[in-house]
């Protein structure tokens, strides 16, 4: 079982898609995203499953809920630096976790 200190190690914060591309040569189908978390944090990129719901044109300017500080992980030949967070109710499916009002790009989640 977790704890609520395991969860304030997560730093989790909202940021705005501001790029978003087919990302074909993953195995999985996915999406490469930019995100920007504000001047704090500036533009991250993730490498997102979310091909089922969502086109790449669909995405940019919306808001979209990450862990900003696991590690940067090389998805084929891709450095993915934040996990955008999303609900699946299938093992291929992913919607997005977002605000129900727009926040300023880095405001934390907690």
């Amino acid at each position: 079982m977790a704890t609520v200190d395991d969860f304030l190690t997560l730093d989790i914060r909202v940021g705005t898609v501001v790029a978003a591309e087919p990302f074909p040569e993953a195995r999985k189908p996915a999406i490469k995203l930019r995100i920007d978390f504000g001047p704090a944090l500036g533009v991250k990129r993730s490498s997102a499953q979310l091909t089922v719901h969502y086109t790449p044109e669909q995405l940019v300017g919306r808001q979209v809920v990450a862990v900003v500080n696991f590690p940067s992980r090389r998805i084929a030949g891709f450095e993915s630096d934040v996990l955008v967070l999303g609900a699946m109710p299938t093992e291929r499916e992913v919607i997005l976790l977002c605000v129900d009002r727009a926040v300023d790009n880095g405001t934390r989640i907690g």
